[in-house]
């Protein structure tokens, strides 16, 4: 059984079930939820061009990532790690991993809507693929 777990968490339907997953199979693990910002998101909006739009996305977005983990803890009595990565998201999330010793990784089979969607799971594929350590992949 797994002693530390990953789990990448965005916000999406399927990124909850993950988070629910952990929980209740592998309840004596330590979980550690990770948000992936991916600097390449703030080049898709009419604003990325203003000056100091940068700073302020990447501001925004930690404090997104923020909120989520909040809920999260909201959501169970366990104590629950949490970071924020910057970096492509499935090659943060291998590294992550792999740097910091986790025994598994669970993840859901898609995230986000909108441009991210478009890869339809091509996150949880490219992790399932490069995954030093077991991934389980949810629905």
């Amino acid at each position: 059984m797994a002693d530390t777990v990953l789990v990448p968490l965005d916000g999406s339907e399927q990124s909850w079930t993950a988070f629910n997953h952990a929980l209740s199979e592998f309840p004596d693990a330590e979980i550690t939820l990770i948000n992936v910002v991916d600097p390449i998101e703030a080049g898709y909006s009419s604003e990325a061009t203003a000056v100091g739009y940068a700073e302020e996305w990447f501001e925004q977005a930690k404090a997104n990532a923020e909120e989520l983990f909040d809920e999260a803890r909201e959501r169970t009595d366990r104590e629950v790690h949490t970071t924020v990565e910057v970096g492509r998201p499935a090659r943060t999330i291998v590294d992550y991993a792999e740097e910091e010793g986790f025994d598994q990784i669970l993840m859901g089979s898609h995230g986000r809507s909108g441009v991210s969607r478009i890869l339809l799971g091509s996150v949880a594929e490219t992790v399932v693929r490069r995954s030093p350590v077991p991934v389980t992949v949810v629905r």
